[in-house]
């Protein structure tokens, strides 16, 4: 902690938090720092996730409730006093919203979509491509490889009319760029689209705005390679969340975006700005309500409204939403004091974050964390609010980023991870192949999932990102999350790179960049006396290494412990012999809790869970269910005897994939509503239904059947690796009993060395045969061991993998 802290006062000094005060009283009165610090109630929760969407003020909801109960307002397609107000309430807000880009209605016309890839997909369908002519070319359609899915999607489009779909690097733009005459191809008109981000979705980073006068003038490639009149669609969707965008400046002839990025509320609502000159351009083919000047229903004759905007809104545009972003604007403006203090703002605490997670290092001097970036964070015009990056452990090997999310929950830290919806960036930072994407999809990886490895080479990365709200307790609860669970004690510092950060500097930023401009003040700082996570994973460098110098290495040891967990999230049930069924141990997770809108409840979601003492009775095929204050409650394990109303199948979903379940009866949902407090339903699994484990993990398996668990069919702890932790550990205030409880495993063995189960191949327990997946999961080898009896006192043996592998 004192290290840490050392370096924030020598890299904070005096004039820094001046400044910063100066900016806070300029920028946002007291108080609207009041009013900031009572932002939506979250109880406790670090959210460092506004690339995803931004958080919204308790103002701005309450202004809007305040605006939709005293005012009535109808349907703008109608002319009574109600729909009039509606109207010229939404005119009034495409003003603000154009105003906000620095532009006006003779300039740009504002279409309400509901977000930014409907604004995409309506200027796919819009734009008037060519194909190519004896005398002319065919359009174009060209894209920065580092872009959404959604833009590159516009070739789905392209494709099917014969136009070509060219993909173009970043280092391409300038790298190709030549000078044309003005003359040369001005007789060409085919159209062609560039389209590129503001800001990168993956990494944060700002590709200049003068890309869109270079484009439309044919000086920067692609445009200089090819003839015709060239237009510009900007993708400001994750840009305009922090940054201010001049379209006097940079006039784009397609401007998409969402406006719950900026804003947080509302959502599903977005817009497409275009620019007037280029909006004859665009064509419709469906038409629908309010977009026609005349239509005849017996004959093909329609003529579109005037209105540039209400030619392309079809049907009744979501008027309240609209409505809303009035007091989102107000409320922004009130709350910062606009755009470029949001930046700057927000710029500082992602600067901060990366020169310290940058400079963390394991106590062996490795390095903590990967970041993706092509910058050092200098400048807020060219880096956004996003910082990108993987976490290693102390031998330089990746931690998933799934791991990663998984113990940020548990800390109440929200990030982002995969690959965001960005291939192009996610392969290029990754070095993930063209060949690579399609082998880990046959390995059953998609976008999207939790496979976060495949043969030990990241899949995706972690996402952190910043909004207006944001402050540096933020950044310090996300540091200390880091420090504690994933780096090897002595937390340290690479001081020499630190140093040369903090230098590292444009004139422009130098004084706003190293801190926040707003702060909770001086922030709790890392221990080095404190603990990493007890999980052995993240502490796998802490034990004791394991020589893996032969092909076999076989160890006689002793099963110690059996738990079953019949509800999922509920409290495990110990025995100490039990069956093996198809599933796993009979009946393991066999059942799940379901709140009201048939959503699956954790402890995460609801901690009171684990105070459920679930208990079968093979010999009365009985579950029964205990909790403090209330009567016991028998359910049937099979309901083959209860009315069908009782045992209807209904469809759920488990880490993702589809479930088939039978629901267990009225009086079982009325026992768990009354114990948690909220409508509740116990279901279980259906017997007819199979689903199967996922492939793309560090070993290959054969198709393996699963319960309603996470992972797999078993987890197994070594009671060694757990009193390692223990005792390693001063302050650890659970016992190595309790410990092992907190993993939830089902197996628990008396191994001999400290994370040996990292490293085995298979094993042997009774006469039950066990592959190892990964990690420390297990499944069954062979359908016969579906029959056997696993109990405690067994002994076992296991073998080790090959050396190096």
């Amino acid at each position: 902690m004192e290290l840490i802290t050392r370096h924030v006062e020598t890299g904070c000094q005096k004039r820094h938090m001046e400044l910063i005060t100066r900016h806070v009283e300029a920028g946002c009165q007291k108080r609207h720092m009041e009013l900031i610090t009572r932002h939506v109630e979250t109880g406790c929760v670090t959210y460092l996730d506004h690339a995803g969407t931004t958080l919204y003020p308790e103002s701005l909801l309450r202004e809007f409730y305040q605006d939709i109960c005293t005012n009535v307002y109808g349907n703008p397609h109608s002319h009574n006093p109600s729909s009039r107000l509606t109207h010229d309430t939404v005119e009034h807000v495409r003003y603000r919203i154009l105003q906000h880009f620095n532009t006006t209605p003779d300039e740009y016309s504002v279409i309400f979509t509901s977000g930014s890839t409907a604004a995409l997909k309506l200027v796919a369908e819009s734009f008037p491509w060519r194909p190519p002519t004896a005398a002319e070319p065919a359009s174009q359609f060209c894209y920065l490889t580092d872009n959404h899915t959604s833009v590159v999607g516009i070739r789905g489009v392209t494709s099917a009319l014969g136009v070509v779909s060219l993909p173009v690097s970043p280092e391409e733009i300038e790298a190709r760029a030549k000078d044309v005459a003005q003359s040369e191809g001005s007789s060409c008109q085919t159209p062609h689209l560039f389209c590129y981000p503001a800001q990168s979705n993956f990494s944060g980073r700002k590709y200049p705005l003068g890309y869109v006068r270079g484009i439309q003038a044919r000086q920067l490639y692609p445009a200089c390679d090819s003839k015709g009149r060239w237009f510009v669609l900007l993708d400001a969707a994750s840009f305009a969340s922090c940054s201010p965008l001049d379209l006097q400046e940079h006039p784009a002839d397609f401007v998409p975006f969402s406006f719950y990025k900026i804003f947080g509320f509302p959502t599903g609502l977005g817009a497409l700005l275009v620019r007037n000159d280029t909006a004859a351009l665009l064509r419709k083919t469906y038409f629908g309500g309010g977009t026609a000047a005349a239509y005849l229903a017996g004959d093909n004759y329609y003529v579109p409204t005037p209105n540039m905007a209400s030619r392309f809104e079809d049907g009744t545009i979501s008027f309240l939403d609209i409505i809303a972003l009035n007091h989102s604007f107000d409320s922004l403006h009130m709350l910062t004091g606009g755009m470029d203090k949001i930046q700057l703002h927000t710029f500082g605490l992602t600067r901060y974050t990366y020169m310290l997670l940058s400079s963390l290092c394991h106590g062996n001097g490795q390095p903590v964390a990967q970041i993706y970036s092509d910058s050092e964070f200098e400048n807020p015009s060219t880096q956004g609010s996003i910082l990108n990056f993987n976490l290693m452990d102390c031998h330089g090997q990746m931690i998933g980023y799934s791991q990663v999310d998984k113990l940020a929950s548990l800390f109440n830290i929200h990030v982002r991870t995969g690959c965001f919806c960005n291939t192009g960036a996610c392969q290029l930072f990754l070095g993930i192949t063209n060949q690579v994407v399609k082998s880990n999809l046959q390995a059953g990886h998609v976008c999207g999932d939790n496979i976060d490895l495949v043969d030990g080479r990241p899949t995706g990365s972690v996402r952190v990102s910043f909004g207006y709200m944001s402050t540096f307790q933020d950044c310090q609860n996300f540091l200390n999350f880091v420090a504690d669970c994933f780096v090897e004690k002595p937390v340290k510092v690479d001081q020499d790179k630190l140093d040369r950060l903090k230098s590292n500097t444009s004139s422009k930023g130098s004084s706003l960049c190293l801190l926040p401009l707003l702060t909770n003040g001086k922030p709790d700082h890392i221990d080095e006396r404190e603990h990493a996570s007890t999980d052995p994973v993240v502490n796998q460098c802490g034990g004791k290494a394991i020589t893996k110098d032969a092909k076999s290495h076989e160890k006689v040891q002793t099963l110690t412990n059996i738990y079953i967990y019949p509800i999922k999230s509920c409290a495990a049930f110990e025995v100490t012999d039990w069956p093996v069924g198809a599933l796993g141990l009979l009946h393991d997770r066999g059942w799940m809790v379901v709140n009201g809108n048939r959503v699956c409840l954790n402890q995460k979601r609801e901690p009171r869970l684990c105070l459920i003492h679930p208990e079968i009775y093979l010999s009365s095929n009985t579950l029964l269910l205990q909790a403090s204050g209330m009567n016991t409650i028998c359910v049937p394990l099979e309901n083959h005897n209860e009315p069908h109303q009782s045992h209807r199948v209904c469809q759920n979903k488990v880490c993702g994939d589809r479930v088939e379940t039978v629901d267990c009866g009225d009086e079982a949902a009325s026992w768990l509503s009354e114990f948690l407090g909220q409508p509740c339903r116990l279901i279980r699994q259906s017997p007819d239904f199979s689903r199967d484990m996922k492939k793309g993990h560090e070993k290959e398996v054969s198709s393996t059947a699963l319960s309603l668990v996470n992972e797999a069919q078993y987890l197994i702890v070594n009671r060694a690796s757990v009193d390692l932790q223990e005792s390693s550990d001063d302050h650890q205030p659970l016992d190595t009993q309790k410990l092992i409880n907190r993993f939830r495993p089902n197996l628990v063995i008396s191994g001999k060395e400290p994370f040996e189960e990292d490293d085995w191949s298979y094993l042997i327990i009774g006469n039950t045969h066990f592959q190892v997946t990964f990690g420390v999961y297990l499944v069954h080898q062979s359908l016969e061991d579906s029959n056997s009896t696993l109990s405690v006192g067994y002994q076992f043996q296991m073998c080790f993998r090959l050396s190096g592998l």
